[in-house]
């Protein structure tokens, strides 16, 4: 299918759908079975195909009748509840100086991943996401960064960073980033061009340009360095169960793994690049457990040029 003709069907289905799927944005529901659909673009050799995904297979009812024609271009896939990675080797402990993949977050929260290091009005800055950084909406601006995070042993000795920045996640309403910076305090060194294969490219790309079966990796706090495939782009209606509340996002990037998954627990934050030109083009922020073709889950993130704009940064490969 030609992907713009893929963009409409993909807006005559979220136009069509049951109210009952806005009520996945609403706060106090993370515990209740309540429906959602995410729907997005699949890329495929000729073109593209609507990626739909469902929280259960009981979801598929909530699908509007779109013909037979339009029914064949849709790759629907339950893939279970997503959830942030940050609940709890090498990258868990305190390293110094700082580099990618590392273990970090806000003092109130259990452990994140240094995604990688960005230039903004107060210098030199660690990226990652709100919920690892600013505790979900919670922290203040002047609030201290550890590293190691605090699940992996880290005090307020261990303060490297001051936050600087976090774009508010809103309930009831689309939202595009759950990202956060930081400045580097003084006397703490950094090396961001530390990681697997080298430094990653300095150019982070406006749009992402998806061939089918598009190699990425990233290096993050659980599970290390790890690679995958994107398998949609421009995902709306992806509902993320945190805590505090059921957050909705659009314009979503989501990855599998290529063997086993691609992430876990802990490395939300984590940037990821294409191996093809080590381009950073997203950053990690949740997952689900089921789901993908190895049946280990999907992976979510936010397009990395999306993230610099909202925070008015600039990507430091160094």
């Amino acid at each position: 299918m030609d992907p713009d003709a893929a963009r409409e069907l993909k807006a005559r289905i979220l136009e069509r759908l049951p109210s009952a799927v806005e009520a996945s944005a609403l706060p106090g529901e993370r515990d209740a079975p309540w429906p959602w659909v995410a729907v997005g673009l699949s890329p495929t050799g000729d073109g593209a195909r609507v990626a739909v995904r469902l929280q259960r297979d009981g979801d598929r009812a909530l699908l509007p009748d779109l013909g037979r024609a339009a029914a064949a271009q849709l790759d629907v896939r339950v893939i279970g509840p997503v959830r942030p990675l940050s609940s709890p080797g090498a990258l868990q402990r305190r390293v110094r100086p700082l580099r990618p993949g590392l273990s970090v977050a806000h003092g109130s929260v259990s452990a994140g991943t240094l995604g990688g290091f960005v230039r903004t009005a107060s210098g030199l800055a660690v990226l990652s996401n709100n919920h690892v950084l600013a505790a979900s909406n919670a922290a203040i601006v002047g609030d201290a960064v550890l590293q190691p995070g605090p699940a992996d042993g880290g005090t307020p000795a261990d303060r490297v960073a001051t936050l600087a920045g976090f774009e508010p996640m809103v309930a009831g309403r689309a939202n595009l980033v759950d990202a956060a910076v930081a400045t580097l305090d003084e006397g703490i060194d950094a090396d961001p061009g530390d990681v697997p294969g080298g430094p990653l490219g300095g150019t982070v790309p406006d749009g992402l340009d998806v061939d089918p079966d598009e190699v990425v990796e990233k290096i993050g706090r659980t599970t290390g360095h790890t690679s995958g495939r994107i398998t949609a782009v421009e995902v709306d209606g992806v509902a993320v169960q945190y805590d505090e509340a059921v957050y909705r996002f659009d314009d979503q990037i989501e990855i599998e793994g290529a063997a086993g998954g691609f992430s876990a627990g802990g490395d939300s934050g984590s940037v990821i690049w294409r191996s093809r030109d080590r381009a950073p083009v997203a950053l990690l922020f949740a997952g689900s457990e089921t789901g993908g073709a190895s049946g280990t889950g999907v992976t979510f993130a936010n397009p990395l040029a999306t993230v610099l704009a909202t925070l008015d940064a600039e990507w430091f490969a160094g």
